[in-house]
């Protein structure tokens, strides 16, 4: 298997290139796996290397490569089409910015005008959405070429009590790259796993909460959940406005940077978006810096639950950390089990309140709730690997959002969260708190569902503060990420210290596509 996924990655070497000239460099070969946008966008720029090319490159790849991992969903067939648009504006010099020409694979959860948006539910496989989501708008706005749609956790895991991540009725399964018979997690699984086989050069998630970052670090890559209010949610399938945002995934944090300063803004149709800052940056990969970890104060919140293997790994990366200048100390967050019993009652009421409002939106769906309930019941092909549709069903009886319990509920979560990591930051004088992103990869297994009780995601999802996972070692075979959490707004300084870690760890390595492991 190794042997064989390495020739798949040179044979698709010289497809990424146009004819140099003879003073070039040895043919200008582009490795997938490791390149990043700013190379890429100077290739271009020295026209060694169309957007054709490349996106011709990965289209190459996921003919191939994705009948392993089932990450795509569905091809945009315009991806060629956009691709050359880009090279005209290359060659004419009227770019767009650093994603002009760059290939992007979205979850299929985020409205596309032109490409069905499922949400993974055979409900909503009919007609596309209306228009496409504001984060759509704006990828395409800065030339991104859109290469697809990436499977997902069905309704962003939000629908059984025991789910499978990664499995969707309109996808089937998504495996993990690294071994085929582990899970991606989810709910972004098709997102990570896609980009972890080198399927695109970036990605976008979204989070309510370990959505995005879970599946970073099972599949061994980048993902960034973002402030509450960064980036805009108009046109996500919604489970909850107080938790959910989109972010950007990548195989390195300088691409995810770059890719967040294109998604961020202010948006009137997200009203989350109107406390943007005035004074917050607009370019996070010019935040970036090499020695980002000198001088700074991170807090190791170590989760011993996770296992004595992973508990090992983040040993190692505090050491790694320490040797780039940082001081690392150990914390504890408080008020974790109060905010975990309080969580999940409360996404209960919002998913009602809005997933009806989103339904409201497609034409040939469900209306509302209630209308997906009765469809999964009356569809065989919504239960082919979970039958059970729980939190639904919860939900549809939970209290409504203007029942004074429930509000009550959630303004104490809502401050309880964020307690828990301004008191800890505050308490040690951090700038930023460390903790394992994920255990190992659990097995797929329809009948018994997900092993992801993960508790390191909850304070910053909650919260609505931004979080980062980086790669940060692995236990056998399969990927074991850090998470970086912050207080709100903090998204630049936050990636930074996630770039300069990631350069310290140097934990990422390829996926070698094993059937199993031990």
């Amino acid at each position: 298997m190794r042997k064989a996924a390495a020739l798949t990655f040179a044979s698709l070497i010289a497809a990424t290139c146009l004819t140099a000239p003879a003073s070039a460099d040895d043919g200008c070969p582009v490795d997938l796996d490791t390149v990043t946008i700013p190379q890429l966008q100077q290739r271009m720029h020295d026209r060694r290397l169309s957007s054709v090319a490349l996106t011709s490159a990965y289209l190459a790849r996921i003919r191939t490569v994705d009948r392993k991992v089932n990450a795509v969903l569905r091809v945009d067939e315009t991806a060629l089409r956009q691709a050359a648009a880009s090279d005209r504006r290359h060659r004419t010099g009227s770019t767009r910015g650093p994603l002009d020409g760059i290939p992007v694979l979205l979850k299929d959860n985020i409205d596309t005008g032109d490409l069905p948006t499922t949400a993974g539910s055979l409900a909503l496989a009919g007609p596309p959405p209306s228009r496409d989501a504001t984060l759509v708008t704006r990828l395409r706005a800065a030339g991104a070429v859109i290469i697809g749609k990436a499977n997902l956790s069905e309704w962003a895991n939000f629908r059984a009590a025991k789910p499978t991540s990664g499995w969707s009725a309109v996808g089937g399964q998504t495996n993990n790259p690294y071994v085929l018979d582990r899970n991606p997690c989810g709910s972004s699984a098709g997102s990570a796993a896609g980009l972890a086989s080198s399927l695109a050069q970036v990605a976008i998630g979204s989070e309510t909460d370990g959505s995005v970052v879970c599946p970073a670090g099972m599949n061994g890559v980048v993902g960034h959940k973002p402030s509450l209010g960064l980036v805009s949610r108009s046109g996500v399938v919604p489970i909850s406005a107080e938790q959910d945002t989109a972010g950007p995934m990548a195989r390195n944090v300088v691409d995810t940077a770059i890719t967040l300063s294109v998604l961020q803004g202010r948006d009137p149709a997200d009203p989350a978006t109107a406390t943007y800052p005035a004074d917050q940056t607009t370019d996070y990969a010019a935040a970036l810096r090499p020695d980002a970890l000198r001088g700074k104060r991170i807090g190791l919140w170590r989760l011993p639950t996770l296992g004595k293997e992973v508990d090992a790994v983040m040993s190692r990366a505090a050491d790694k950390l320490r040797a780039a200048g940082a001081t690392v100390v150990e914390v504890e967050l408080p008020h974790q089990d109060r905010i975990a019993a309080l969580e999940f009652p409360a996404l209960l009421s919002e998913f009602h309140r809005d997933i009806d409002s989103y339904l409201r939106t497609r034409t040939g769906a469900p209306r509302d709730l209630a209308g997906l309930i009765e469809f999964n019941r009356t569809h065989p092909g919504e239960q082919t690997c979970f039958a059970g549709q729980e939190l639904f069903e919860q939900a549809l009886a939970a209290p409504p959002t203007t029942d004074p319990q429930y509000q009550a509920n959630r303004r104490e979560l809502r401050t309880l969260s964020r307690q828990s990591i301004d008191d800890t930051m505050a308490r040690y004088r951090l700038d930023a708190i460390a903790s394992p992103t994920n255990p190992p990869a659990w097995t797929t297994d329809c009948a018994r569902g997900d092993n992801d009780v993960i508790p390191s995601s909850t304070p910053a999802a909650v919260a609505g503060y931004p979080s980062v996972s980086v790669p940060a070692g692995s236990v056998g075979e399969l990927p074991i990420g850090v998470l970086l959490m912050a207080g709100h707004w903090q998204d630049a300084k936050l990636l930074s210290i996630a770039g300069a870690a990631e350069r310290k760890l140097d934990a990422w390595r390829p996926p070698h596509y094993l059937p199993t492991a031990g």
